[in-house]
């Protein structure tokens, strides 16, 4: 679910920050640029963990800021197709339940992803699994284990972007396969996850006893 990604970018530190010691003033400074924030094929970030190199700092004329390149890595929420994570359900739809881990809400379990027999329920806006005669309610605030599909990438920003990363796994962009997400959304979102609740196991916690 979380991993370590390396990341090259270039900081500037303003005077006043300059008495910092060690590493201090660039972590504050990459902390406020990706802390919660998506870089593309990377994930979401959550936190530097650890610089790993800095160059001389330079800087411009009539400026007074100090510019340096650095060298760094930060833990990542990018969890793998396959894995299998807990969340709750934020909110339901004919097109499928929307899942929520606390720190990130782009999460679509589609319809045809649910258990077998599932139904929307227009009159109570929840999903519902009948099982065996029995009507399970998909009410929202419910713990859900789910399974990754797939993830998407959308990047909006201009294509020459600065920031380079390390190699890890590329995703290709699948805008159809996440097309349920886009249209329930006002705004597509830079990065979000396709799961499934269809297999023994799965789905809600009190299903199961766990």
């Amino acid at each position: 679910m979380f991993i370590l990604s390396e990341i090259e970018d270039t900081v500037k530190i303003v005077p006043n920050d300059f008495k910092k010691e060690d590493n201090g003033a660039i972590t504050d400074v990459l902390n406020e640029k990706f802390a919660n924030k998506v870089v593309q094929e990377v994930g979401l970030c959550i936190c530097v963990h650890d610089i790993l190199h800095t160059s001389e700092g330079f800087i411009l004329y009539g400026d007074g800021c100090s510019y340096i390149k650095v060298t760094f890595r930060v833990v990542v929420f990018r969890p793998f197709v396959g894995e299998i994570l807990t969340g709750k359900i934020k909110s339901c739809s004919p097109s499928g339940v929307r899942v929520s881990m606390g720190f990130f809400d782009d999460i679509l379990i589609p319809g045809g992803a649910l258990q077998p027999g599932s139904k929307f329920d227009p009159a109570e806006q929840v999903w519902v699994w009948n099982y065996e005669g029995e009507k399970m309610f998909m009410d929202i605030e419910e713990a859900i284990r789910f399974r990754v599909l797939r993830e998407q990438f959308t990047d909006a920003t201009p294509t020459n972007h600065p920031i380079s990363t390390s190699g890890r796994r590329q995703s290709v962009a699948d805008i159809a396969a996440n097309s349920d997400l886009a249209a329930n959304s006002t705004k597509i979102p830079p990065y979000s996850i396709t799961c499934a609740i269809s297999e023994d196991g799965l789905g809600l916690l009190s299903w199961w006893g766990s």
